[in-house]
């Protein structure tokens, strides 16, 4: 796989030298676990099958080896330095191999203990039934099994072939009735995982991006309907959860800006020609 995305980066850095522009940064997108100071370790991807996994021991070019990061993490941060919401403590959730969240805190991603792997922000592994479903991570009942994209797809009756979240939100679009029930269950599911997060953390907001934000017609009312039902601290705004506009592009503009930014901080970090 690593191959095959190497292979990738090498047409898009081709593309790049063909319009005189020259690739000064790499970020490798991943849904998964990437420590503090990993020195470029993924320690822990379930639904790529990936345990300890070091890139750069697979990249066929050692000079074009990218930075890992998490996905939703890359999400979260475009989201905070793009979007004109104003929120400074947000919880960006996004669904693409598996369901992944970041939290921004005060207007930093926050990422877990200085001395922790990386873990916080793992909403897909939150259980929403301690008896349910097995999960590749070894638990049972985690909200992936429940809101992640296989699991919408098979309730729908769907293959996972194509683009699977075009044609789950066309069929939704359509009125399908398998397609509608299976994103309500997963909203409800989400909407319990969603739940704990906003009871530990009260957030200003909640963010369903990546392939959730083309999918948010149809989810959010029952997110809304779990959030108004559980969360008893304070009255839930339906306007506090809402869609991302930046989708699918999210963690690919993250990686960008993350790089830019960067760059500026410290510009030395360029080659002098």
């Amino acid at each position: 796989m690593l191959a095959e995305v190497a292979a990738l980066g090498a047409e898009a850095q081709a593309e790049a030298a063909g319009l005189g522009l020259r690739v000064e940064g790499r970020v490798l997108a991943v849904p998964g676990v990437v420590p503090h100071a990993g020195q470029g370790l993924i320690e822990h991807a379930p639904n790529l099958g990936w345990h300890a996994v070091r890139p750069a021991d697979h990249w066929p070019d050692p000079g074009t080896v990218p930075v890992p990061e998490n996905e939703a993490n890359l999400g979260a941060l475009a989201e905070y330095w793009q979007a004109e919401h104003g929120a400074e403590t947000f919880v960006h959730i996004s669904a693409e191999a598996g369901i992944g969240a970041a939290l921004i805190v005060d207007g930093q991603l926050f990422r877990g203990s200085r001395g922790s792997r990386g873990f916080a922000g793992e909403l897909g592994h939150i259980p929403v039934d301690p008896e349910g479903v097995p999960c590749p991570c070894g638990a049972r009942g985690c909200l992936e099994q429940y809101a992640g994209e296989a699991a919408v797809l098979r309730e729908a009756g769907l293959a996972a072939a194509g683009d699977p979240v075009a044609r789950l939100a066309e069929r939704a679009a359509a009125g399908d009735q398998a397609t509608l029930r299976a994103l309500e269950r997963a909203g409800r599911a989400l909407g319990l995982a969603l739940v704990s997060a906003v009871n530990l953390i009260d957030p200003d907001s909640l963010v369903l991006g990546g392939a959730y934000a083309e999918l948010a017609e149809w989810l959010l009312p029952a997110v809304r309907a779990e959030l108004a039902a559980r969360v008893r601290a304070r009255p839930w705004p339906p306007e506090a959860l809402r869609c991302s506009v930046l989708g699918r592009r999210g963690a690919l503009l993250g990686a960008a800006l993350l790089t830019t930014r960067q760059i500026i901080a410290d510009p030395t970090r360029l080659p002098v020609d």
